[in-house]
């Protein structure tokens, strides 16, 4: 058996180790989240509750989309019809209390929305459907020319508000990088009392098909080379807030988790890797982080974590330039 401590803390809970499966299709299925768990998963982020789908209860959004629908040739065919919502508000609430039932591993709700009204009720209804946590996805992209970087930033900031004014479970809030001064907005997430932030949310980037002359998503699975944006900034904010952080996004591998615990993540949240090797993956990883930490004689995951972070850097902006310089300088 084993000597060695995978245990890390997030969102103030302790969980048994740093993989948790991202917000995902996979967990639309309790068989899949009980595979989770029985592969090692600490912690599960259920799949997304959108606010398309609060607002399609009223057919408030149906209408809106559907009225004078081909008028439009670019966005309005981006909203699903009805029917292609999996599981509705009601549905989503009772999938998570039947999931509760059938696991011991905490299980983290997720909303992702654009706008402050239907967040608060339905924060508080996951909150009582047994959730232990919410994740809070605000896929929020400015393309209004009148949209100032701080009005984006004051839409995540009233969100945080009104959700933590209403539940009482830990709230983690994941943000875009595509901020002006992360830094600064990270650290205003933390004056406001947020208990973790997900780097980073992925805005999926749309396709033309030339045949149709259609704009058509197209997504791709994220790889380990994706993990390097994660990587920067947690290492930046690692020690200088308060609140847990979560790295996700071309999480793939063991070494992929190593490096971003040791530049201060607390967890490593995974789904590309799952969906191409299965949901076994996670029980592989976990056995690669165990090899490597007793060939480098690490007891446990306290003993790295941070310990590549920019904590004990003066100046991290000339750190970030001096490291710049040097890759410029390695294509010599």
């Amino acid at each position: 058996m084993s000597n060695i401590d995978l245990s890390t803390h997030y969102l103030g809970m302790t969980l048994k180790n740093p993989i948790v499966p991202s917000a995902s299709p996979l967990s639309r299925d309790i068989g899949n989240v009980k595979m989770m768990e029985d592969a090692g998963a600490s912690a599960v982020v259920m799949y997304s509750l959108f606010e398309e789908q609060i607002t399609h209860e009223t057919l408030e959004l149906y209408h809106h989309t559907s009225y004078h629908s081909d008028t439009h040739a670019e966005a309005l065919s981006y909203f699903p019809e009805y029917s292609e919502y999996i599981l509705g508000p009601d549905e989503y609430l009772e999938h998570i209390h039947k999931i509760k039932k059938s696991v011991n591993i905490p299980i983290i709700g997720s909303l992702n929305g654009c706008t402050d009204g239907g967040w608060t009720k339905y924060a508080k209804l996951i909150e009582e459907a047994g959730a232990d946590a919410l994740e809070l996805n605000v896929y929020l992209l400015a393309t209004d020319l009148g949209t100032s970087s701080q009005d984006i930033e004051n839409v995540y900031i009233e969100t945080l508000r009104s959700v933590k004014a209403h539940v009482g479970i830990p709230v983690a809030i994941k943000i875009s990088p595509y901020i002006s001064a992360l830094g600064h907005f990270a650290k205003r997430l933390d004056n406001e009392g947020v208990d973790g932030l997900v780097l980073f949310n992925r805005f999926y980037q749309p396709d033309i098909d030339l045949e149709n002359l259609e704009v058509v998503p197209n997504v791709l699975l994220s790889n380990s080379q994706s993990m390097r944006l994660p990587l920067r900034w947690i290492a930046i904010l690692y020690g200088r807030i308060n609140a847990s952080l979560a790295a996700t996004s071309g999480v793939n591998t063991a070494e992929d988790v190593l490096k971003l615990i040791m530049t201060g993540a607390s967890v490593t949240q995974m789904f590309a890797a799952l969906h191409k090797h299965g949901i076994n993956h996670i029980r592989k990883v976990l056995n690669d982080i165990e090899a490597w930490m007793t060939e480098h004689e690490y007891e446990s995951i306290k003993m790295m974590k941070g310990s590549m972070s920019h904590r004990s850097v003066a100046n991290p902006g000339a750190f970030e330039r001096a490291n710049y310089m040097k890759a410029l300088n390695s294509f010599k």
